[in-house]
């Protein structure tokens, strides 16, 4: 893991990233830690979450999405799995007037149809009143995998060919891309996962393909905005090349 480097979350990095991308991790086993059952670890991360957003503007960081439950989430019993929905809910509800003054636009990617009609409509309802708003963007993946949204998109796309909408012939990268979620979104420029865990889980396969990574060994609950500033500072630092080499 790298070496933390001296940064505050009150300044505008210069060559920082504009998009950030988050894989949440270790809110389980911080919870578990303390003596504490899962869903402990799981409000403390969703709390985490505000600070994270409210420091994006002055680490000049648009747009901040977040990985808050997986395709393969479901696997994990049913008492987690209905306590996150519940936080979902909770969250949208009690977070929304804050996050319309504070200017952040939210959005959601993911497959919707497993999801709770509840939940779907806060969903919907968080996405329009924050339509205008363009401070922060913050997109929430919810139901979400890397592989789920090519195969959805794929699935679409070839919809349009049978229709004769589309010429196969044109289909390129930038075609698929218009049929993700993510197609208003840019890239991400650094993608940043917690705990010590060193995989992408699914995560913006697509988006990613010339992403920064961050494996740090912070659980994502003890992931503060200072950290996040020291991510950001070292990601400033890297030579970007994209395949190519600097003369």
């Amino acid at each position: 893991m790298s070496d933390m480097s001296p940064a505050t979350p009150d300044e505008v990095i210069s060559g920082g990233p504009t998009h950030v991308a988050m894989i949440m991790d270790g809110n389980g086993r911080w919870a578990q830690s303390r003596g504490k059952p899962r869903l402990f670890g799981h409000h403390a991360g969703a709390k985490r979450v505000k600070e994270i957003v409210r420091a994006c503007p002055d680490l000049g960081v648009k747009y901040l999405t977040i990985f808050a439950f997986s395709t393969e989430n479901w696997k994990r019993t049913q008492t987690e799995v209905s306590g996150l929905m519940s936080l979902f809910r909770r969250y949208i509800q009690n977070e929304m007037k804050g996050l319309v003054a504070e200017g952040v636009r939210v959005r959601f990617i993911g497959d919707r149809v497993r999801l709770d009609k509840k939940l779907i409509a806060l969903m919907d309802d968080l996405e329009e009143v924050t339509q205008e708003n363009t401070k922060v963007h913050l997109t929430i993946a919810i139901n979400y995998g890397g592989r789920d949204e090519v195969s959805r998109a794929v699935k679409d796309l070839a919809c349009d060919v049978a229709r004769g909408e589309l010429d196969p012939e044109t289909v390129d990268e930038t075609t698929l891309t218009r049929y993700l979620d993510t197609k208003v979104l840019p890239d991400p420029d650094l993608v940043i996962r917690t705990s010590g865990e060193a995989r992408i889980s699914n995560f913006l396969l697509w988006q990613s393909a010339y992403a920064e990574y961050e494996f740090i060994d912070t659980l994502w609950p003890d992931f503060t905005a200072e950290v996040f500033a020291q991510c950001v500072s070292r990601y400033a630092g890297r030579d970007r090349r994209f395949g190519g080499v600097k003369k």
